[in-house]
């Protein structure tokens, strides 16, 4: 997945806002609370960072191309980091992007998820 097609699917989201920050990521968030990461990686290949559940992090984490997530991960954080294709398809990749901001989006306050018509599951 290039930064142009993660961009492109995260804008695609509801209420998905965009800010670059930190060294030239891509980030993504939902109410102030970041799903995705684009970039972020000492690697010249295009990383991507994403939030999970403790089952998908203790499937993913070992896996080849994907990483436990820089920072986050290290304070107990559930967020895995792409850093190639190499088990991870981009329509996987893509799907967990979506489950990320499933994740963010129901953490979020009852009234912010109100105000964005955003139902708790």
């Amino acid at each position: 997945m290039t930064r142009d097609e993660f961009d492109t699917f995260c804008a695609a989201l509801p209420h998905a806002t965009h800010v670059v920050q930190w060294g030239d990521a891509s980030v993504w968030k939902l109410a102030g609370k970041v799903f995705a990461i684009g970039g972020w990686s000492a690697s010249d290949d295009f990383a991507v960072t994403f939030k999970c559940s403790e089952t998908s992090f203790a499937v993913l984490k070992d896996l080849p191309g994907l990483r436990p997530a820089p920072y986050l991960a290290s304070r107990g954080l559930t967020w895995i980091q792409r850093t190639d294709a190499k088990t991870l398809s981009d329509g996987e990749l893509a799907d967990y992007l979506g489950r990320s901001y499933a994740l963010v989006g129901a953490s979020l306050p009852g009234k912010t998820r109100r105000e964005l018509g955003i139902n708790k599951d």
